[in-house]
């Protein structure tokens, strides 16, 4: 096995990134880091905040910075990143070049349901938005997205996947 093993989570909001991220991390024995989370640590604000004060455009150059910065630690870790990070500057090629990156294809009906009205406070792109509407707002992100979440080295498709699957795949990539 390689000295340091990086696996960066790649998907929808509401795939299970994180959820599934912190799952793996514990079976594996490895660190977890939330690309959002670190974003928010270094810049002293919310995502939201970041936002709204500077714009995506900031946000995505932000964004960038510290997935390099991450992806420099000498550590093996499982990071989940943000939804839209594979999209732009050419961050899917980075990931890529340094990491195993693994795309959690979940059906949107799904992540729908675990995006619920009630469930979306932390989630500003779905603030407002009833079940119809979060659906029609997936299927949009899907389309400008998916070219680049096909381009992980590992899809894992369907509801539910187990952190001991993606180990065997893991194992049977590290291996080839």
């Amino acid at each position: 096995m390689s000295k340091d093993l990086k696996v960066v989570l790649v998907g929808l909001p509401g795939s299970g990134k994180s959820t599934f991220g912190r799952s793996l991390a514990a079976t594996l024995n490895l660190s977890y880091y939330d690309l959002d989370h670190l974003i928010e640590e270094r810049y002293k604000m919310k995502i939201s905040e970041i936002f709204s004060l500077f714009g995506e455009g900031k946000f995505r150059m932000w964004e960038t910075e510290t997935l390099e910065l991450i992806l420099k630690k000498e550590e093996s870790f499982i990071l989940a990143s943000g939804g839209g990070c594979p999209c732009f500057n050419d961050n899917m090629d980075l990931i890529n070049q340094k990491a195993i990156s693994v795309y959690l294809d979940v059906p949107l009906e799904e992540i729908s349901g675990r995006l619920g009205a009630s469930k979306v406070h932390n989630r500003p792109m779905f603030h407002g938005l009833d079940q119809g509407e979060i659906i029609l707002k997936l299927k949009s992100l899907l389309a400008q997205r998916e070219y680049f979440y096909n381009q992980s080295k590992i899809k894992l498709s369907g509801e539910e996947f187990s952190a001991e699957l993606l180990v065997s795949e893991l194992i049977s990539l590290l291996k080839s």
